[in-house]
């Protein structure tokens, strides 16, 4: 395995320490992803370079010039603090002409709107909740094909940003409300869709050309407070306590039918190339207990720290940690063989 020179872009508050000695479960949690993706390149013996980055480029042109790494690591979700901002700096980095990690730019953007992806989706006849976008300044009005219960989200940010419990409503009067917290709390238009009851599955995908989807994980929810939603609200995603407190914990889907598993695979092996992602991503599904599949969202860069779903399904086709690191680098420097010279 040849050494490379990898540049890992994230947010200046995430750079990790070089050890977790001494550090706190809670300030762990906040860079889990990227201490363990730095410590494992640099445990394969890659020559590793974190960089903080926030609302200039030029720190990044500067470390591809002077140090000339063979790839950037892309640990970035967000740009000057705008979740959708993060496409540009893949842009600038193909503008630089090195290779990276990650999802193409068009992919990104293919991905990151709720409503276009489904409405792509759609198109190709893949099933999709009805949903309705509200924008900013206008009032929500519910569309008559779409029924309640509904479910209110942003339209562009990820990570259950601004989804709770709340989230979930079934008046006129509730959906005013939520899409009002949406555009003021959050920031962001949001996006009204048919909730879906059943089964919260998540699917990983490698590959460029040549697609591998991963073993089929599940979010289990075993002692949910009574009337609450089985939903992945941002305090479910992020609060190790109310995790470990409401038993919420996820693993390889059980009982999936052939049938159902495969029209899973081809699914999402379609949605990759409609979508015109590539390098790795991973998709959230619902699974209704009459065994219909719904689309609800492509996740271009999601969370790849070594607790995590992603790479717990990876482990599970026979990629142990390590080896999915390597794995996504060498899936980077196969798209783009433009790296600049040693």
């Amino acid at each position: 395995m040849k050494k490379l020179r990898v540049l890992v872009l994230m947010h200046p508050s995430l750079v990790p320490p070089d050890s977790i000695e001494g550090c706190t479960e809670k300030e762990i949690f906040q860079w889990k992803t990227e201490y363990d993706v730095v410590s494992t390149l640099r445990t394969l013996g890659h020559e590793v370079r974190p960089l903080g980055v926030q609302d200039e480029l030029q720190p990044i042109r500067a470390a591809v010039q002077d140090w000339k790494p063979h790839i950037v690591f892309n640990l970035l979700e967000e740009f000057h603090g705008v979740s959708e901002f993060d496409q540009h700096v893949v842009s600038f980095l193909e503008l630089l002409r090195v290779p990276y990690t990650g999802c193409n730019p068009r992919g990104m953007v293919l991905a990151r709107g709720k409503a276009l992806s489904k409405k792509l989706l759609f198109y190709h006849r893949i099933r999709v909740p009805g949903f309705a976008v509200v924008p900013r300044g206008r009032k929500a009005r519910r569309p008559r094909a779409l029924a309640y219960p509904a479910i209110v989200k942003s339209l562009t940010e990820e990570a259950s940003l601004g989804i709770s419990q709340a989230s979930i409503v079934d008046s006129d009067e509730k959906l005013e409300e939520r899409v009002r917290f949406i555009h003021d709390s959050v920031g962001t238009d949001a996006i009204v869709e048919q909730f879906i009851e059943g089964r919260e599955l998540y699917v990983a995908v490698l590959g460029n050309q040549r697609l591998e989807v991963l073993p089929v994980w599940e979010l289990v929810f075993e002692n949910m407070p009574p009337g609450s939603a089985a939903i992945a609200t941002a305090r479910v995603k992020h609060n190790p306590e109310y995790q470990e407190k409401r038993g919420i914990y996820h693993q390889p889907a059980e009982a999936l039918p052939p049938e159902v598993h495969a029209h899973i695979v081809k699914t999402t092996k379609r949605a990759v190339r409609i979508l015109e992602l590539d390098g790795y991503a991973r998709f959230d599904y619902r699974l209704t207990p009459a065994g219909e599949l719904y689309f609800l969202e492509a996740n271009p860069n999601p969370d790849i720290s070594e607790r995590e779903e992603f790479a717990a399904a990876a482990t599970a086709a026979g990629y142990p940690y390590p080896d999915l690191m390597q794995r996504i680098v060498s899936l980077g420097m196969a798209r783009s063989r433009r790296s600049v010279a040693p």
